[in-house]
């Protein structure tokens, strides 16, 4: 049996049915309602290999799923794109 790579600080790895999740958490400043919500959704979204995301704006927090890691750069240029600032918790 392989072991799961240990996942680096702030990235969490669950296994679902077989099936290896990784979610990355980010603080985003700048979010004040549901359309910076969509904003932030549907940029991250264009990223390959992103499985979900959960962003909120009353707490700030965006979390991103894959299958396999998502480079964090492609995520903060994704927030940034969206209008918004990001840094990885």
């Amino acid at each position: 049996m392989v072991e799961p790579e240990v996942p680096r600080w702030g990235t969490t790895t669950q296994m679902k049915e077989n099936e290896m999740t990784t979610t990355s958490e980010f603080q985003v400043t700048g979010m004040t309602c549901g359309h910076c919500e969509m904003a932030i959704r549907s940029e991250v979204a264009q990223i390959p290999g992103v499985d979900g995301i959960d962003v909120s704006a009353q707490t700030g927090k965006l979390v991103v799923s894959s299958a396999s890691p998502v480079d964090d750069a492609a995520i903060l240029a994704a927030v940034d794109e969206a209008g918004y600032e990001a840094v990885r918790i």
